[in-house]
């Protein structure tokens, strides 16, 4: 590819939004790597030439990150630092035609299924031999497995499947060889992530096959730990819990994001679930994968929400002890069918029923962090930091749960040692190798 300056191209990469996001820019590194051009993932350095920025269009907070970005990266070029920007990812697939006409500057738009025409732009080839293969912005020890594209679900408040399209699953035999090649890279643990988990086999199997995945992946010798995101709770596949606790390396975590808790707002937001089939299928959980962390997402300020949908969220928190909670406010988003309700609830109130909310989970996890004291806990070291090493157990997710602070000398990130916790806070614990 010709640009200004005469030395070699160097591509570096933003990723913003989820893990999904962060495969992708792995995918397109590793092609752009097999085609010699120079690729670096969010270089502070400034020595590159040329940027892809991976947006994220989820909610507005994320969209605004977005095209912040995007105009930080014209402004260096602006000023001569860069010769290219192109923009890829879910913003731009959900708003392509807006943002040429408002972002001109801009020298090419791509959607969230189209490598190969990024490719084109460095005059590279799209190498399908590459399956699988690609370059980790994440350390050695941990990587993320995308097992499908987009979602068939119609949750009111979601554009997901405006942008990523519907539910295409990767067959079984793709995702061994993908994983298989990561544990030859030093890789311990995935995490497999999804619009949907749950829904995994149903396009190309007739019937959902993430129990037969996750037996498949157990079986990868050198695999210490597989971790399950985004399980939707309707219909959840009960085999997927015999797996878990069969399988040593299947950690006994589980994502499933329930948005809300009250009847009125689950049917307003075409969750195809009851406040009372989601308590079922805690128990049924907790009873098949006995200490298992569960994990969820929760929805604050959506339209028709009462203080009365509110105080049963929290009554639903206070009964069933989540280990970990995430919440949003509800951001309203065109082209979903909860468009069409009116937005009445203003932001700051949005963000107080999430702080409410929070605070009731905080404590909740402030006593299950204070049982762990005393005991002893696997852990994976992920890093050294102001000098501590910070590490996770199996109950912890990169980035979104607790950290395991330890105080210790000369531990290598990637291995697993034996933490005795000591103390313990809201949201992190410490503790000493035994």
């Amino acid at each position: 590819m010709k640009a200004k300056t005469l030395k070699k191209d160097k591509v570096n990469i933003i990723t913003l939004g989820c893990s999904k996001n962060l495969v992708d820019s792995e995918v397109l590194s590793g092609q752009l790597a097999a085609n010699e051009i120079e690729v670096v993932h969010e270089n502070k350095k400034l020595d590159h030439n040329i940027v892809v920025v991976n947006t994220c269009g989820f909610i507005d907070k994320a969209k605004e990150e977005s095209v912040n970005t995007i105009l930080d990266q014209l402004e260096l070029k602006r000023r001569g630092k860069l010769d290219k920007v192109y923009v890829t990812g879910c913003l731009s697939e959900r708003y392509r035609g807006d943002l040429e006409k408002e972002i001109p500057e801009v020298d090419a738009w791509f959607g969230t299924l189209e490598l190969p025409l990024i490719l084109k732009q460095f005059d590279a080839d799209y190498k399908s031999e590459l399956l699988g293969e690609r370059l980790l912005s994440t350390p050695q020890h941990y990587a993320y497995v995308k097992i499908s594209e987009g979602c068939n679900r119609t949750c009111s408040f979601c554009a997901i499947p405006l942008m990523r399209g519907q539910h295409v699953s990767k067959p079984i035999e793709q995702l061994v060889t993908e994983v298989e090649g990561l544990v030859q890279k030093g890789v311990k643990e995935i995490m497999l992530i999804a619009q949907e988990l749950t829904y995994y086999g149903l396009d190309i199997y007739k019937k959902r096959e993430l129990p037969r995945l996750l037996n498949a992946l157990a079986d990868i010798k050198g695999l210490e730990w597989i971790r399950l995101h985004y399980a939707y709770p309707s219909k959840f596949p009960l085999e997927v819990l015999d797996v878990m606790r069969e399988r040593e390396n299947i950690c006994k975590y589980l994502d499933m994001p329930l948005q809300h808790a009250s009847n009125n707002m689950l049917k307003a937001m075409k969750r195809n679930i009851t406040r009372e089939e989601m308590s079922e299928l805690i128990h049924h959980i907790r009873e098949k994968v006995p200490g298992i962390c569960l994990r969820t997402t929760l929805i604050a300020g959506f339209p028709g929400e009462t203080e009365e949908d509110v105080e049963e969220l929290k009554e639903f928190l206070q009964e069933h002890r989540f280990d970990r909670v995430g919440i949003f406010s509800y951001s309203h988003e065109e082209n979903t069918s909860a468009y069409e309700l009116e937005d009445t609830i203003p932001q700051e109130e949005k963000e107080r029923r999430a702080q409410e909310i929070m605070e009731v989970q905080q404590e909740i996890s402030y006593e299950k962090n204070q049982e762990k004291i005393g005991k002893v806990f696997k852990v994976l070291i992920d890093k050294k930091e102001a000098g501590r090493y910070l590490g996770r157990t199996e109950f912890d997710s990169v980035e979104v749960d607790n950290e395991v602070v330890i105080h210790g000398k000369n531990l290598k990130p990637g291995t697993f040692v034996n933490v005795r916790i000591t103390k313990a806070y809201d949201y992190d614990i410490e503790g000493e190798v035994v």
